[in-house]
């Protein structure tokens, strides 16, 4: 492994099923954190961005932020990415060198079409240089290998019989010709008489008896050592009887440990190895290769297959975490998948805390009673002295407008009027005639599916160990909420069953009245306890009520601790 990681993301992220102040504040901070050294900041989002959010995006000539459905690190994100590695068929030399220069001492190998197909191990080397004998050392001196990679590793020249091509592999024995003359020549016919003769390679140096030995008998090719010639007689021979005749420089020693270093690393390498995806995260690979022998593990693309790095074990001790800037919530309770595994730089908040978010170093954190954390984005430019580009003010304007109903909420403070009064001239719009187009934008009571209504704008809470959500919609009038009230009904018990709430509320809010209609299911004696004018066993109105944060969050509180 030569290169470490890239540099793991540093995301600012809203809640999960975002509102318009989540996706908006999270633009406005990426944009201020880019803008004072932060070049990485980015904004993302952890679900679907809602129609009126989507029409501000449009107006603002922005891009919806990047979707960010879990933020632990993955092995993509940390695996090495320039890697050593070698190919099946490239010899124990060409591994070798790799592997000293690049002080590495276990690589991948690749097939043809650039798959992992193998592990490499430096120790596996020795096979292919040391193999396991038997009493007649006919295994030492037997070799797999190509006559072409032979001739590579040596830098031979060839002479009788043209070499095959590389890729070509036979299994050849060799016949050192240091004995005696006859010896050699007894060997030789033996080898005859048993039909293998034809995959002898015979070495020896300036001994010419041997090379006609060698070349009379049919060996499959004479290795000449030391700089030695061969009489041009034999080659003439060699060709007509079909033996290859290499001579190199090298002694007879370092000759045959070359021919042993010219095999294929595919014969020692290990095929029985784990891979992962990069995809996975580190947290379940650091559990699940805990116990595995195995020291480096390829990193391969789920799809294609092909290699993009490798992971070593002690890559999984300390991880690096991806940074993350935490706007419009503080609770992992609402978070976006593997929180709890990231690196929280910063929390911009204006809702309670919850008690659950920790760090491991301090952090920055700005939590502040006003009515939209994209409020308290746009003071830390105005305390910068920095003004934001025209599509980020208006964004940021839309998160004031959104979250505190173009100030008649009674969230809102001194703090979102006066931010709101400089948004606006940055973005060169009237905040009314804002609202109302906004506001005006798809009606999910009249369009959205009943996932979709009960999801655009749903928080989870856990009240003193009681699990709840409370989800919101407004609308420019609640005509259209009879017609859906059964299927929105069903959709709460089916919200309820499934993630096991003690109590799930959906606030359909008008926000031209200022009244809302609370739909509920769960406890029956939780329901019953909830302070507004009861309709029916599961219905109630709320006049005045627009906020869930101030207004609802608080009584639903109070109705729990009243059934209790």
């Amino acid at each position: 492994m030569e290169s470490s990681a890239r540099s793991l993301p540093f995301y600012v992220i809203g809640h999960r099923n975002p509102d318009t102040d989540a996706i908006c504040s999270a633009i406005g901070h990426a944009a201020l954190l880019r803008a004072t050294g932060e070049e990485d900041a980015v904004a993302a989002r952890c679900g679907e961005v809602p129609p009126r959010t989507a029409w501000v995006l449009e107006q603002a000539g922005l891009p919806e932020p990047v979707l960010v459905t879990d933020v632990r690190p993955t092995a993509g994100m940390i695996c090495h990415r320039e890697v050593v590695q070698v190919e099946e068929n490239d010899t124990f030399l060409d591994a070798y060198r790799q592997m000293l220069a690049s002080g590495v001492r276990c690589v991948p190998v690749t097939g043809g079409n650039g798959g992992v197909i193998g592990i490499l191990r430096y120790l596996d080397l020795l096979e292919l240089l040391v193999p396991p004998g038997d009493a007649t050392g006919l295994a030492v001196r037997t070799i797999e290998a190509s006559l072409a990679k032979i001739a590579a590793t040596l830098n031979a020249e060839v002479h009788g019989t043209p070499l095959p091509d590389e890729g070509f592999e036979e299994r050849l024995i060799t016949l050192v010709g240091a004995s005696s003359q006859a010896t050699i020549d007894r060997r030789l016919r033996k080898a005859t008489e048993e039909g293998n003769i034809g995959r002898y390679l015979v070495v020896c140096g300036d001994r010419p008896v041997v090379h006609h030995y060698a070349i009379d008998h049919g060996a499959r090719a004479l290795l000449v050592t030391g700089g030695n010639q061969v009489d041009p007689e034999m080659i003439k021979l060699a060709e007509k009887r079909g033996v290859v005749i290499l001579t190199v420089s090298h002694d007879t020693a370092s000759s045959t440990a070359l021919i042993r270093c010219s095999r294929s690393v595919r014969h020692v390498m290990e095929t029985d190895f784990q891979k992962v995806s990069e995809q996975d995260a580190i947290s379940v690979l650091r559990k699940g290769l805990a116990q595995s022998g195995q020291d480096l593990f390829p990193v391969v693309d789920p799809v294609s297959g092909s290699m993009v790095g490798v992971l070593s074990k002690s890559d999984f001790v300390d991880p690096p975490r991806t940074r993350i800037a935490l706007v419009d919530h503080n609770e992992y309770a609402q978070a976006v998948r593997g929180i709890d595994e990231c690196h929280i730089v910063e929390v911009i908040d204006h809702h309670r805390l919850a008690g659950d978010l920790v760090s491991r170093e301090p952090i920055r954190f700005l939590n502040e009673p006003v009515g939209s954390t994209s409020t308290l984005v746009a003071r830390k430019f105005a305390h910068r002295d920095l003004e934001p580009g025209r599509g980020v003010a208006m964004c940021l304007c839309a998160g004031i407008i959104s979250d505190t109903l173009c100030l008649t909420s009674p969230t809102t403070t001194p703090l979102d009027r006066d931010m709101l009064e400089w948004l606006s001239n940055l973005a060169g719009i009237d905040p009314e005639a804002f609202k109302a187009e906004f506001f005006a934008v798809g009606s999910l009571l009249g369009s959205g599916s009943p996932d979709e209504i009960l999801n655009a704008d749903r928080k989870e809470f856990d009240d003193d160990g009681v699990r709840l959500t409370i989800a919101q919609v407004e609308e420019l009038g609640l005509r259209a909420f009879e017609g859906r009230r059964e299927a929105l009904e069903a959709e709460l018990d089916r919200l309820v069953a499934k993630h096991r709430y003690d109590l799930a509320v959906l606030a359909v809010t008008d926000i031209g009245k200022h009244d809302s209609l609370i739909l509920a299911a769960g406890n029956p004696r939780m329901i019953a306890a909830l302070p507004y004018e009861r309709v029916d066993d599961r219905l109630y109105r709320a006049p005045g009520v627009v906020s869930r944060k101030k207004q609802i969050f608080p009584a639903v509180c109070h109705a729990i601790r009243r059934a209790r």
